[in-house]
């Protein structure tokens, strides 16, 4: 079995079924350049939690937006259809609404690509960097996020923080590991899902110390 094949069967979990359902299909690009529902069932195993309809609803977004098109419109059922990748737009799965429009990126999205460009930032430098009109970042939620990515090494102290004067961070280059926003779970774990790995998870200790 090729790298890229145990890649994807080892899709499950963590990585939203979107996520599933385009890697499935640039793979199948990659291999013959033709996509159909038969080849995505196959590169996905047959996960339980995708069904048939969940693929093909995904399927017409992804036409809506210009990212597929269908090669044999006139075939019928669908899923004899043969699609071909007309935009592949990398790792990430679009996040296509159903009319083939895009929503505005979610804020932690937004710090993390932010990062990488802005150099050093307090989280307040942050939060106005990576704020948009639609989608506006507080000054808590950049500060909660460079605390989780500092615990986890993707980010290092430039300057610690003290009463009046607040600290001052710089993403790792070396950390940067793809576009899709390192995640913190309820459980207070840092997942990245550009590598599949739970980097960072904090321990809870008890009164007496012990883990």
């Amino acid at each position: 079995m090729s790298k890229r094949k145990q890649t994807l069967s080892t899709l499950t979990g963590d990585v939203t079924p979107r996520q599933r359902i385009w890697d499935a299909i640039r793979h199948q690009h990659n291999e013959d350049g033709l996509i159909t529902m038969q080849g995505i069932r196959i590169a996905l195993r047959r996960q339980q939690d995708l069904s048939e309809g969940r693929i093909s609803d995904y399927l017409r977004a992804l036409i809506a937006g210009g990212f597929l098109v269908r090669s044999n419109p006139e075939a019928l059922p669908a899923t004899t259809a043969i699609y071909t990748l007309k935009r592949d737009v990398g790792i990430e799965a679009p996040r296509v609404r159903r009319d083939g429009s895009l929503p505005p990126p979610p804020g932690r999205e937004q710090l993390w690509r932010t990062l990488k460009i802005i150099g050093t930032c307090t989280g307040q430098e942050l939060a106005d960097a990576a704020s948009t009109l639609v989608t506006p970042v507080s000054r808590a939620a950049a500060d909660e996020y460079l605390s989780m990515l500092n615990r986890a090494e993707y980010v290092k102290t430039i300057r610690e923080g003290k009463p009046g004067l607040p600290a001052r961070f710089q993403l790792v280059p070396s950390r940067w590991t793809g576009p899709m926003a390192p995640q913190i779970r309820r459980t207070k774990q840092l997942y990245d899902p550009n590598t599949g790995k739970v980097i960072y998870s904090r321990v809870t200790k008890t009164e007496g110390g012990e883990p």
